[in-house]
């Protein structure tokens, strides 16, 4: 055998243990799926929650123990009330949502396409963003009453925001070259917006439709919570005035699940509509 011949059998010989002793990486690990991770914190919420209730660690009538706030829900759906409230509630997030997403896409768009808009538009509404959500309360008790149609106007400020903000920015920063492509194509101005601008601006624009979704969820509360006869919101105020903390926890835990269902629709709603693009 031959000095390289040799050479190249110790080389052999002195690697191939430690590629074959080598243990996979993954051994040992624990795997979760990506769709159970999100259960990790609540579930552990609950359980130490469940626990310290039941060792007296917390006072029943501040923070009562969560079977007996799921309890107070099944109750609740059972009387037919559940269906009664959420249904009003979800009502007015509906056409509230719809009516404040409408308009903030359509000055969006208008603000986000043309300067002279932009610049007669924006700084008003700009403005506007900033005002707190109670602080419209009593405008909309004064012009419109204390009936649904103040809640749905309150609702649709809201979600009017987000939407056009998302899409008046989405619209103004398009990729210059993307335009540059159209017009070597020579489209029209309507041709650019509905193949160029608009699907550019798609998934900023869906993101603002999520927020306003959110938004319009935590503007009903204070709707519901002054002046309202039924929905989630009266029963929390109905709970803080005979004194149910169990009531006042499955309201809280009733905007959460019915927030996190409607948000979960329009990201799948979203997904589909982006494609190969969606993350």
């Amino acid at each position: 055998m031959s000095t390289a011949e040799q050479n190249r059998s110790v080389m052999w010989n002195s690697s191939t243990p430690e590629l074959t002793a080598r243990p996979p990486d993954n051994i040992g690990r624990i795997y979760i799926p990506d769709r159970l991770l999100g259960w990790i914190v609540p579930v552990t919420v609950l359980l130490v929650w469940e626990l310290l209730a039941r060792l007296g660690m917390l006072p029943p009538n501040w923070l009562p123990a969560p079977t007996v706030v799921g309890k107070t829900i099944y109750q609740l759906a059972i009387a037919g009330d559940l269906l009664k409230h959420a249904g009003t509630t979800i009502a007015r997030v509906a056409v509230g949502f719809l009516l404040g997403a409408g308009a903030g896409t359509l000055l969006g768009g208008l603000t986000g396409y043309l300067r002279i808009a932009r610049k007669l538009f924006d700084p008003l509404l700009q403005a506007l963003r900033s005002v707190p959500s109670i602080a419209w309360v009593p405008l909309f008790l004064l012009w419109l009453g204390i009936q649904e149609t103040s809640k749905i106007a309150l609702i649709s400020v809201g979600a009017f925001f987000p939407v056009y903000l998302n899409l008046s920015v989405a619209m103004r920063h398009v990729d210059p070259k993307l335009l540059e492509v159209g017009k070597l194509y020579r489209l029209s101005s309507f041709q650019m917006v509905r193949r160029i601008i608009l699907p550019a601006a798609l998934p900023e624009y869906i993101v603002g439709l999520r927020s306003g979704l959110g938004l319009a969820w935590m503007f009903v509360v204070a709707a519901e919570l002054l002046g309202a006869s039924s929905g989630i919101g009266y029963l929390m105020v109905d709970g803080e005035m005979t004194g149910r903390a169990a009531v006042i926890l499955a309201s809280v835990i009733l905007f959460a699940i019915f927030g996190k269902a409607t948000d979960w629709m329009m990201n799948a709603v979203g997904r589909k509509l982006l494609g190969h693009r969606a993350r």
